[in-house]
């Protein structure tokens, strides 16, 4: 295929969320191809590119289209009225975007979640109006797509239905569409009878993360001793992802009898596990997504009842190495490098980014078997600690629950991959191993070598 000038746009990029992190893997392989590409987005966080403040989705106005379009129209007389708005923003947006083509000379563009996730209606039909206007092949990378995750929506009027129609996502010879599980291939397929390839998420395990003259004080800048046992929450804070699974697991883990075990075996890295030690869930992902507090507000609330250790320590984990304020900012990725065991309790995800960096970090995964994984990941063999697939209703504070034998199941399995080194070495080289062969970044240029063939 003939060298590209490439653009990405999506609402965010440099962040620590799933689409911003693979956004950078996708431009990485894009460029080891020989084609240039350039970041545009409504916040650049941490990466380099170009800031186009009408992309971003957390505006009163983004947020504002979204919910009038989605779940009631609440904020304008009529369908008129909305569509007039609608479309000012979105004038605005395709004014600023067709700069950008015009300007940088773009001759190809990726949108990610731009026509499926709808977190802007805005961007979804300015950056539909370049697209036709200039003439641009487009591959629309979707992540999620609304009608997954936000439960019992509408689309409320005349207006919605036709930019749902024309553009969500959109059928057009100019675009190819890739998604990042079976299912939505499937949905895609069914409601808009449109064709699309799979790419899965993906990570570079190539380069493993170690401890260095930055990170070596990690444990001890957040008051985590040596004999502590630090059990990784990486994820972002917001509901869906049931963090209070991890809650319950911690707090079985910590009863006296395997506290007692843990005593008498020793933990697997020869590092002794004593009376004073403790077992500390450490919640590394930010919580700015819950967007009412509602979610952070009862965690909090079950953390404090269930009596375990749990540090949040967001403010001091970033999608990059930096000094802030005169503290020291770790990466995420330093996170991994001095945990024990990662948690991964969501009930809901597209793919799984935080389950492949804990496989990459050769890190035991206590999860819950959400749709996806169960579809997609669980058959290539993967040997996790598992919460199961079922749900057995919500706790007085509102929050997801599992069976109690299957959270005691899953404390004992803990405790002896926490304990056994034999055991624990073979886990996590099998499940190193087989995400190395299906989701590396090797694996990713043979998907995008098949996606950009379309275009010939």
């Amino acid at each position: 295929m003939q060298k590209k000038n490439m653009a990405i746009i999506h609402y965010q990029v440099g962040e620590m969320d799933g689409v911003s992190l693979e956004i950078e893997k996708w431009k990485h392989v894009f460029e080891s191809m020989g084609h240039t590409v350039t970041l545009v987005a409504g916040h650049l966080g941490s990466a380099e590119g170009i800031q186009l403040e009408c992309l971003y989705h957390h505006t009163p106005v983004a947020e504002r289209l979204r919910y009038n379009m989605l779940w009631e129209r609440r904020d304008y007389p009529d369908d008129a009225s909305f569509r007039r708005e609608l479309e000012d923003e979105a004038q605005r947006v395709a004014q600023e975007f067709g700069t950008v083509v015009e300007n940088h000379g773009i001759n190809f563009l990726v949108a990610e979640n731009i026509w499926s996730v709808l977190a802007n209606p805005a961007v979804a039909l300015g950056i539909g109006w370049v697209m036709e206007q200039y003439h641009l092949p487009t591959i629309a990378h979707s992540h999620d797509f609304y009608w997954e995750k936000i439960g019992d929506y509408a689309l409320t009027g005349p207006t919605p239905i036709e930019v749902a129609q024309k553009y969500l996502p959109p059928r057009n010879p100019l675009v190819r569409h890739a998604v990042i599980n079976q299912r939505s291939q499937r949905q895609v397929w069914e409601r808009m009878g449109i064709p699309s390839q799979v790419v899965p998420n993906i990570f570079d395990f190539d380069e493993d993360w170690v401890v260095d003259d930055y990170n070596a004080d990690f444990r001890a800048s957040f008051g985590i001793r040596e004999n502590d046992i630090v059990i990784l929450q990486a994820t972002r804070i917001v509901q869906r992802k049931s963090i209070e699974l991890a809650v319950d697991f911690v707090k079985a883990l910590n009863t006296p009898e395997r506290r007692q075990q843990l005593v008498a075996q020793g933990l697997y890295n020869g590092k002794p596990f004593t009376a004073e030690s403790r077992i500390i869930l450490v919640l590394a992902g930010y919580s700015q997504d819950d967007d009412t507090g509602w979610y952070v507000k009862h965690l909090k609330q079950k953390i404090a009842e269930s009596g375990i250790d749990a540090l949040f320590i967001e403010d001091w984990i970033g999608g990059d190495r930096r000094q802030r304020d005169g503290h020291k900012v770790y990466s995420l990725w330093d996170s991994y490098v001095f945990a024990d065991l990662v948690t991964y309790p969501s009930i809901w995800e597209g793919w799984g980014n935080q389950l492949l960096e804990a496989l990459k970090a050769r890190l035991p995964v206590v999860l819950y078997e959400y749709p996806i994984y169960e579809e997609d990941i669980k058959p290539r063999g993967f040997d996790c600690i598992s919460l199961g697939s079922q749900l057995i209703g919500k706790d007085t504070l509102g929050l997801v629950q599992v069976p109690a034998a299957v959270i005691e199941h899953c404390a004992d399995k803990a405790v002896m991959v926490l304990s056994d080194a034999e055991v624990r070495r073979v886990m996590v080289e099998k499940n190193h191993q087989i995400a190395k062969q299906w989701y590396s970044m090797e694996a990713l240029h043979g998907y995008l070598v098949n996606l950009l063939a379309q275009f010939d």
